[in-house]
């Protein structure tokens, strides 16, 4: 299956086969077809946020979080940051074996202001080897707590854009299902997530709200929408924060008032960051 009416414009063909989204010969399977109509669709919304930095600062720092095989990050710097000679793409990986990969890729295709850092969250919050000033923080279906981590690393850095595509996510209905007997004798909304499915797929809905109401609590503006069609990624949820130092106390509030409600006080510190 040829990918000629796929592909933008100037773009790396050598970087997609090296991220075998193409095949040697130039073509595209299902699979790797779903992967690439995602981050092209990603990059839709994000390339206005780095065209809005450049306006004021040219020499921009984007931090892909828990950046894996760095698709994304790979990808970004190929249709923007490629052709404008300023600006850097950071990838942060707790793998070493995917950094090193990563630095090697980059160094092949001459992507010099692109790095990778192998580095705990903890670690990237104060790590001098991470620019002071971040931009804007992505993360691509960075599983479970991953994409929360993002969001503590975005808040410490003061980012101006936050973009997060969130994964798999069992925390919040971990929780859920150890006070799911006592909440059940006296909530009926419990109902919600009774059953072993619902308790997944409610989870995960209130991992995202809580995810917003965290950021709109720390002054961001929050935009929740679709990825791609649900035929591509079952993982389709896209949140977009911008940092508008809005009002942040009924949030915060809201925020709270969620966490009692669910009996999920124990997460607090973790939505609190």
């Amino acid at each position: 299956m040829t990918a000629s009416h796929e592909i933008r414009p100037g773009q790396s063909l050598e970087l997609l086969k090296e991220l075998h989204i193409l095949t040697r010969e130039g073509k595209l399977n299902q699979d790797s077809r779903r992967k690439l109509k995602q981050v092209s669709h990603l990059f839709q919304f994000i390339e206005p946020l780095l065209q809005e930095i450049e306006q004021t600062r040219p020499d921009m720092h984007l931090v892909d979080h828990g950046a894996g095989k760095s698709y994304l990050g790979f990808i970004l710097y190929d249709l923007f940051f490629k052709s404008r000679g300023h600006g850097t793409v950071v990838g942060i990986e707790m793998r070493e074996e995917l950094v090193t990969r990563s630095r090697e890729l980059a160094a092949r295709l001459g992507f010099t202001r692109m790095d990778f850092q192998n580095l705990s969250v903890a670690e990237s919050i104060t790590s001098p080897l991470l620019p002071a000033q971040v931009d804007i923080v992505t993360a691509l279906h960075a599983c479970n707590t991953a994409t929360d981590d993002a969001i503590r690393f975005a808040l410490a850095r003061k980012a101006r854009f936050v973009v997060l595509v969130p994964c798999c996510q069992a925390e919040v209905a971990s929780v859920l299902n150890r006070g799911k007997g006592r909440a059940l004798a006296r909530d009926v909304l419990t109902e919600l997530w009774r059953h072993p499915l619902h308790t997944r797929e409610f989870g995960s809905q209130v991992t995202n709200v809580l995810r917003c109401l965290q950021l709109e609590a720390h002054g961001y503006q929050v935009r929740v929408t679709e990825l791609v069609g649900w035929e591509h990624s079952m993982k389709n949820e896209l949140i977009i924060a911008s940092y508008k130092d809005l009002p942040r106390a009924r949030a915060a509030q809201r925020l709270q008032e969620v966490l009692s409600s669910l009996g999920l006080e124990e997460l607090q510190q973790r939505f609190f960051a």
